[in-house]
């Protein structure tokens, strides 16, 4: 593996490392998940596949910041706004 790919690899593994603290069903349990997707990787070495695992990767990155977002927006409203209308 070409060396910029594997900073793109690890720099991914981190930042879904970090997202993954807040995780709805715990950190235990995206952090298993997530070192077992990437060992089941690990011996990949066709740079286009990297490339294309690399892109799923950011993928997730962008739905678990969706659903961070989510959960926030969702807790502001019901803190802010109540469900019975006047």
């Amino acid at each position: 593996m070409a060396n910029s790919l594997r900073s793109e690899v690890v720099k991914l593994y981190k930042n879904l490392l970090y997202l993954g603290r807040e995780y709805p069903k715990g950190a235990d349990y995206f952090r298993r998940r997530l070192k077992a997707a990437f060992l089941k990787n690990k011996d990949e070495t066709d740079p286009e596949k990297i490339k294309q695992l690399i892109a799923r990767g950011e993928f997730v990155v962008k739905e678990l910041e969706a659903l961070y977002f989510l959960r926030k927006y969702r807790a502001m409203k019901q803190r802010y706004y109540s469900d019975d209308k006047p």
